[in-house]
């Protein structure tokens, strides 16, 4: 039996950029489920299957942001686009500082859309597959269940965390620069962006999973330089 297709759910307040990315999702094989305001939105994201979630920051009745934290604060993880006319930097700190996994500003090309949607759902299945635990100072790590354990507290991650940890230990032995972070995990198209989105994102992971955070074993700060993975 064929697997079935990846299901998008598009929450988005604009019909004719709805429809639009509906029909080029659809085009490309995705079953495609549409909302239009913030509640109706995190109601058919929270009742599933959702594969990928594409969401608008302005919408109706709650906001892009207000969805997302909900979703994640009740331990859904859902691989999250979001989808805005907003360019600020604040915004887009926001929108992943609160749980989403990707940032599109629009005006965007439908193209690009459908490729982030695709690495959302490369990311997803690489979660889900073996040879993704490991331990370093302590904490015992299952990437594929976005899961930390030291001791007996269970410490759960975001898929922005697991990715970074995962892309940090598979670069063990090297410096990782905030751009290469920007453009291997973040994949923003050029790193040329004036954010403290990368050292925000490192000190809340820290938080979560370092025995001291001011005083790292896991993910080191090189000075001037970037991180380094503190496992073997």
């Amino acid at each position: 039996m064929p697997a079935a297709a990846p299901r998008v759910l598009i929450v988005e307040d604009e019909p004719a950029l709805a429809r639009g990315l509906a029909e080029a999702l659809r085009f490309q094989g995705y079953e495609v489920d549409l909302a239009e305001d913030g509640p109706s939105g995190y109601a058919a994201a929270k009742r599933g299957p959702v594969d990928v979630l594409i969401l608008d920051v302005m919408l109706p009745g709650a906001s892009g942001f207000d969805v997302i934290r909900r979703l994640r604060g009740e331990g859904h993880r859902v691989p999250t686009i979001m989808l805005t006319a907003r360019g600020a930097e604040a915004d887009r700190v926001r929108g992943l500082e609160g749980g989403a996994d990707d940032y599109v500003t629009k005006p965007f090309s439908l193209a690009e859309v459908i490729a982030r949607v695709g690495a959302q759902l490369r990311r997803a299945r690489m979660d889900r597959g073996d040879g993704e635990r490991f331990a370093c100072d302590g904490v015992d790590f299952d990437l594929g269940r976005l899961l930390a354990k030291r001791g007996e507290a269970e410490i759960p991650l975001t898929p922005r965390e697991g990715e970074i940890l995962r892309y940090l230990r598979s670069r063990a032995g090297n410096v990782v620069t905030r751009d290469e972070f920007l453009l291997k995990v973040w994949m923003y198209k050029s790193a040329a962006v004036e954010t403290r989105t990368v050292d925000n994102t490192l000190a809340a992971l820290r938080k979560k999973i370092e025995r001291d955070p001011a005083d790292p074993a896991i993910v080191l700060t090189v000075r001037g330089a970037g991180y380094r993975w503190g496992g073997a």
